[in-house]
């Protein structure tokens, strides 16, 4: 592909950075599964250590398959350069410390997967970097938390488990008003259906082990961004040691080639699913940005070209009640993750969320009775039947 910005995201999410290899024709890019990387002679060597020749010493540093999953998804998110790691959260943190270091602040969505906000209060906290979490769809509130030593804007939209809204484009004219970066978790929504650098956003993270793999076969992270974010965020991956191997980065390109198709058939189910859930006399409340009565419904529409396959729901009766329905559940799997092609059924208090303590679960609206939904590629009657079914039971 001479300029895959020529062509609709249909299009790039096929082609871009898969094309056929040019020394022996392979349709499908080869993996380069080796650990280290032979020099012509000692100059050479010496030239790729010092950085005035391009090419690769060790897989942790560099390596042409994962360097072709980065490029593909530069792409796809329209950004300069990427970046992939070890995992989700490894991508996290490398993004933050492109930016924040010990002795300084940053600002948080408190609303956000549970071990990002584990690693922020815990880990973060003990090098020395603080953060604040707020509502980072209420500007009053970002603007109170920005201090003198404040280095990052971070939110997640729709965020984990609640699935609320962030409008990245307001957030973002915040963010440069105060001349600080925005990084966005675009996990859920994907580049398939939203993209936070168009918006203004300053780089974007994925945990690439749900929607961008898709299949529920491989753990990992990337990071878009400039080329100079990304040139940090590189240094310090090779430094922590969190790079992905050969063979994971084959299957994301794999995973990728089929993203368009997945998320219109994922956001197709989980609108007729939501629609059921919020009719339902045993449901209290259904929460997803397709919905009319969503809260985050007008913002949803309009800087996301579809809602996602997320849905969560809180059932009458509590925690006991929503274990009746996940442990009766015949085609849901019962399962953390999300994005993979299987329905996944989730108790977001007790599981994905159950290390933040009570206090921050009510500030973060998590009640006892949520249950989060990763609604697959099934057929959707199928699925309305195996929840009307567990439903009738409570």
């Amino acid at each position: 592909m001479e300029d895959p910005n020529m062509y609709d995201f249909e299009t790039q999410v096929v082609h871009a950075g898969t094309e056929p290899d040019p020394l022996t024709g392979a349709l499908v890019p080869p993996i380069y599964q080796t650990s280290t990387f032979v020099f012509k002679n000692a100059d050479h060597g010496a030239a790729l250590f010092r950085g005035e020749e391009e090419g690769y010493i060790y897989s942790r540093i560099g390596n042409p398959t994962t360097d072709r999953l980065a490029y593909k998804m530069s792409i796809l998110e329209r950004g300069e350069d990427g970046l992939v790691c070890s995992s989700g959260l490894s991508a996290t943190l490398c993004s933050v410390l492109a930016f924040v270091k010990g002795g300084e602040h940053m600002v948080s969505d408190g609303v956000i997967y549970g071990g990002t906000f584990c690693q922020f209060s815990n880990e973060l906290a003990n090098m020395g970097i603080e953060t604040s979490f707020v509502d980072t769809s209420n500007l009053d509130e970002v603007e109170s938390a920005i201090r003198p030593n404040t280095k990052l804007i971070w939110t997640e939209t729709p965020a984990n488990p609640t699935l609320k809204i962030v409008n990245i484009k307001v957030l973002a004219n915040l963010a440069k008003s105060k001349n600080l970066p925005l990084v966005v978790d675009n996990t859920f929504a994907t580049p398939a259906l939203q993209r936070p650098l168009e918006l203004g956003a300053t780089m974007v993270v994925h945990s690439a082990t749900k929607y961008i793999g898709g299949h529920g076969d491989v753990v990992a992270g990337i990071i878009v961004g400039n080329k100079d974010d990304i040139k940090r965020a590189r240094d310090i991956r090779g430094h922590l040691g969190v790079n992905l191997g050969p063979f994971e980065a084959w299957l994301l390109l794999r995973g990728l080639k089929t993203l368009s198709l997945r998320m219109k058939k994922h956001s197709a189910n989980a609108m007729e699913i939501a629609k059921y859930l919020e009719k339902h006399p045993r449901v209290e409340v259904t929460r997803y940005p397709g919905l009319e009565s969503d809260a985050g419904h007008v913002t949803a529409k309009k800087q996301m070209s579809d809602f996602g396959g997320m849905v969560t729901f809180d059932v009458k009766g509590g925690i006991k009640a929503g274990k009746k329905v996940m442990d009766n559940v015949k085609l849901c799997i019962l399962a953390v993750s999300r994005g993979d092609c299987e329905t996944l059924i989730e108790h977001p208090a007790s599981m994905t969320h159950s290390s933040l303590t009570p206090e921050e679960l009510v500030e973060a609206n998590i009640t006892e009775g949520m249950i989060r939904l990763s609604v697959g590629i099934e057929s959707p009657k199928d699925l309305i039947a195996d929840l009307d079914y567990v439903l009738g039971l409570i």
